[in-house]
């Protein structure tokens, strides 16, 4: 997907949730490791109730700053992680799966924070900084989650 807008943008980071809660729960069913599987469940929920937050900012984005053009701020290849559903996940131990995820939600934390940096009008800046802000919380409330898992 060609992001030009901060409406592309949101689009894009609502797709990318989705599509990693997809390839979470195909894996889950399928993890040998009884702990690894409730993981992954746990994830693909949480990444299914991320994509619904990013939907809400589209709905709701104020349309200046969703049709302000971003794509010269645009790394080439802002976010990096598996997500094709294939069986990755199931070869991996609970600690690299929360590793690959919580990576994965730090680089659109880096990416948000770069775009805030360069929004250029104050409306694309606070909605930005509204991404970054839910992106942020959510990464932290999902990892106290899953240290609380590893206590079990």
């Amino acid at each position: 997907m060609e992001i030009r807008t901060f409406f592309d943008l949101i689009e894009w980071t609502r797709k990318l949730h989705e599509k990693l809660a997809e390839c979470l729960s195909h894996c889950a069913s399928r993890h040998s490791d009884e702990r690894a599987a409730m993981l992954l469940e746990y994830l693909a929920s949480h990444e299914t109730d991320m994509k619904k937050m990013v939907a809400a900012f589209e709905r709701q984005a104020d349309p200046k700053a969703a049709r302000t053009y971003v794509y010269d701020y645009m790394p080439r290849n802002p976010i990096t992680i598996h997500l094709v559903c294939d069986d990755y996940y199931t070869k991996l131990g609970a600690g690299a799966i929360s590793a690959e995820v919580f990576d994965f939600h730090e680089q659109i934390i880096r990416l948000y924070r770069t775009l805030a940096g360069k929004a250029e009008i104050r409306e694309a800046a606070e909605l930005v900084q509204s991404l970054l802000d839910m992106e942020e919380h959510e990464t932290k409330r999902l990892v106290r989650q899953v240290e609380r898992m590893d206590d079990l």
